[in-house]
């Protein structure tokens, strides 16, 4: 970057050097050619590429109390989740890399263990044994209503029924936690293995697990977080705290996109101070989606605490001299003036050119190829310079408050300001000597 502005800087003193010179040699034509009105800064266009000169108009911004703060990006607890295993078992099957995006449902593993035969086996006998207690309950039941049957052997049944009858309850969802169907079971379906599956929709952050090894049930074995609702978590100190409210804008950058400014709206304050940082987080939901934010991603930025949008510039588009300060402006009527002068000196010395041309020398000839480089030089603007007043800085831009009007849709330089003004005083210098 050094060895560009450099390069940039000397084809500039070059090229100005060049018209001095031109200037200096000249008694005629030349020297009026590259003069302009005072304060006015006269660049063709190799001067303009040189510094990448770049015309624009005033951005509003807001400019007012800010509070700067840091933070990282996050996403809601209900879009993250970690698998684990309802019961323990051997990782026979994994089915899923890391960064894969997963539906809800998916199978992520498959395990296998003989605790997971048992629990269908005693489902299935008590799915039998159950329809047994269930006809015995009802033949009781109804011999104890016709004062047929004793009421303690009813009880019995009763009690025995209504226990069998929660147990199979009880088996029934631990099979289907297990994702395992309790009808299959019944018809004498036993599988070995149990599939694990994706909680949400989202992509696998974390694999924990390898063929092979035995996972229990308070492992983790995969972490899965849904990016679709991720939002920024700041901290804001507690000095700063009393200014937030929810609703406030927040303009922030990314550590893997530093060029874009991303903008968030807070939508909770925390209620209580980190213990060592001394600060309170503060969420904020991302004004437009943003493809390649992850969770954990480092953030910073600024918090405005109140609205008060004024008119502003880059800092590279205003100089200052002395006690005051300059923009530079691009001044149609002086550049159109200089056209035309162009146009009139051309057609002056196509005139002599006409008288003299039968005495043509290899000297004047070789004086029209400068002219012609002259021309390479392309179309020459005009730049004024207009006085304004300075005000608040914030993220590389101004405030500007205009002493005088400027006309609707005026072209405003935009960098570079300092260069124009010291061309303008080189200018100045040489026109008193």
């Amino acid at each position: 970057m050094k060895s560009k502005i450099i390069i940039a800087l000397l084809a500039v003193v070059t090229l100005m050097s060049c018209n001095s010179n031109k200037k200096e040699n000249s008694e005629t034509g030349e020297q009026v050619e590259h003069e302009g009105p005072e304060g006015v800064v006269m660049l063709n266009e190799l001067q303009r590429e040189a510094l990448d000169l770049k015309l624009g108009s005033f951005s509003m911004r807001n400019l007012t109390t800010m509070v700067k703060t840091n933070g990282e990006m996050q996403v809601p607890p209900a879009n993250s989740a970690e698998v684990t295993a309802v019961i323990g078992g051997n990782v026979r099957d994994i089915r899923v890399f890391q960064g894969d995006k997963v539906r809800r449902g998916q199978t992520l593993a498959i395990l296998e263990h003989p605790d997971y035969i048992k629990l269908q086996e005693d489902f299935a006998e008590l799915a039998s044994r159950l329809e047994f207690l269930e006809m015995e309950y009802e033949r009781q039941k109804e011999l104890f209503e016709n004062n047929v049957g004793a009421g303690r052997e009813f009880q019995q049944v009763k009690s025995e029924y209504n226990s069998a009858k929660a147990k199979y309850q009880g088996l029934k969802a631990r099979l289907q936690l297990l994702h395992l169907s309790p009808e299959k079971v019944k018809e004498g379906e036993i599988s070995n293995s149990v599939p694990i599956v994706s909680p949400i929709n989202g992509y696998v952050n974390e694999i924990n697990v390898k063929v092979g090894t035995y996972a229990g049930a308070q492992d983790m074995l995969f972490e899965i977080t849904d990016n679709s609702e991720i939002h920024a978590d700041f901290q804001v100190y507690e000095n700063d705290v009393h200014l937030l409210e929810k609703g406030q804008k927040v303009h922030f950058t990314a550590a893997n996109i530093p060029d874009k400014e991303l903008t968030a709206t807070i939508f909770a304050i925390g209620q209580e101070f980190e213990a060592n940082a001394r600060a309170v987080h503060v969420h904020a939901s991302l004004d437009e989606t943003v493809p390649g934010l992850i969770p954990g991603m480092y953030i910073s930025g600024h918090i405005h605490t109140d609205e008060n949008y004024t008119r502003t510039l880059p800092n590279d588009a205003i100089v200052s001299e002395g006690t005051k300060s300059y923009i530079f402006v691009l001044d149609k009527e002086a550049t159109e003036t200089k056209h035309e002068h162009e146009e009139n000196h051309a057609d002056e010395d196509e005139h002599a050119h006409d008288e003299t041309h039968a005495e043509e020398s290899d000297e004047e000839h070789a004086g029209h190829e400068g002219d012609t480089h002259q021309g390479e030089e392309g179309e020459v603007m005009a730049f004024r310079m207009v006085e304004v007043v300075a005000g608040m800085q914030d993220e590389g831009y101004t405030e500007v408050k205009l002493l005088n009007p400027l006309p609707e849709n005026t072209q405003i330089v935009l960098n570079a300001a300092y260069y124009l003004l010291a061309d303008l005083g080189k200018e100045e210098t040489e026109h008193e000597h």
